[in-house]
């Protein structure tokens, strides 16, 4: 019932986002952005991620990020995580300053719920090398969650970090930030994994599934999440939860990507060609599928050009 309530809430309140067939979007959660030091289980996929970017940029994506995009309970000052990934940060600004960036919070960035923490860390940035402040995502809205609501047919799609309803992680959250803060971000440098994150439980991860899709059935809404960083993409006509997987896996990072009214899961990673050259490889999947064939109950609306 919590986690239920919990996500009535957060979808009556969650942000709207027209689309139509001729829209992209990628979908990345759980990058978990550190200071780069052994503890940043981002560091190794830096490079991959970039390439991903540059990708998606150049071909007219608008981004997502699903939360959990920074660290700031291990890393509680934000601009120990920007300028260790200054290059990250600089794609990023590109796709906000072309106004196809969209940001959601997660647990491990939760106080981005609170507008002035946006603002302090988000808005602008001091630049060491130019010895100045200078913008980086001005006027940023940060969101607990989206509805994209397509213009011709009117399904939408939910999509939320994934904690909401997570008792260690929403509502005990400040005792899970001091926990961490305190004591599991030093015993991570020597390997040990934080015992209350979903992605280091079999358990905890299975339950919050069991939970998202529980609320599919009752709602019939498309659900894209992160969270337990395991990636799930549904065969056509089976409960419609989807999860973007992580950016910290050592085998490389997923997303989700929907274009032209398919959604597709996607691994980006190194490859190696008959040379012994090194590459970086992009690999559907699964999917492509019609994002319609995940919709059980067909909605009889009129173009929502105007509402939206």
């Amino acid at each position: 019932m919590r986690t239920k309530t919990r996500l009535d809430q957060v979808f009556a309140d969650a942000f709207p986002v027209p689309f139509d067939e001729k829209s992209k979007f990628v979908f990345f959660s759980d990058h978990h952005r550190g200071d780069d030091s052994l503890s940043d289980e981002f560091g190794r996929n830096k490079h991959i991620f970039n390439h991903a970017l540059n990708y998606y940029y150049e071909n007219d994506f608008t981004y997502v990020e699903v939360g959990d995009g920074d660290e700031l309970w291990e890393h509680a000052n934000f601009e120990h995580v920007r300028s260790a990934h200054a290059k990250t940060f600089d794609l990023l600004k590109s796709f906000y300053d072309s106004g196809r960036m969209l940001m959601l919070f997660g647990n491990h960035n939760m106080k981005y719920r609170k507008k002035h923490h946006v603002e302090k860390d988000l808005y602008q940035v001091f630049d060491e090398y130019q010895n100045e402040t200078v913008e980086l995502f001005p006027g940023i809205d940060v969101h607990e969650a989206l509805i994209l609501t397509h213009r011709k047919t009117g399904q939408e799609v939910f999509v939320v970090h994934g904690h909401q309803g997570d008792l260690l992680n929403d509502h005990l959250a400040g005792i899970s930030y001091v926990l961490i803060r305190f004591l599991w971000r030093f015993m991570h440098l020597v390997g040990v994994k934080y015992a209350a994150s979903p992605a280091k439980s079999r358990r905890k991860r299975h339950k919050v599934e069991k939970n998202y899709t529980k609320w599919n059935q009752d709602h019939d809404t498309m659900i894209i999440c992160g969270h337990t960083h395991r990636p799930k993409f549904p065969r056509a006509g089976e409960e419609a939860y989807f999860n973007c997987g992580c950016c910290m896996h050592p085998r490389g990072i997923n997303c989700l990507e929907i274009l032209y009214d398919q959604i597709i899961l996607v691994n980006w990673g190194a490859d190696t060609k008959k040379d012994g050259s090194m590459y970086i490889k992009r690999t559907a999947v699964q999917g492509p599928e019609p994002i319609e064939s995940f919709q059980k109950r067909p909605r009889e609306k009129e173009d929502l050009n105007d509402e939206l």
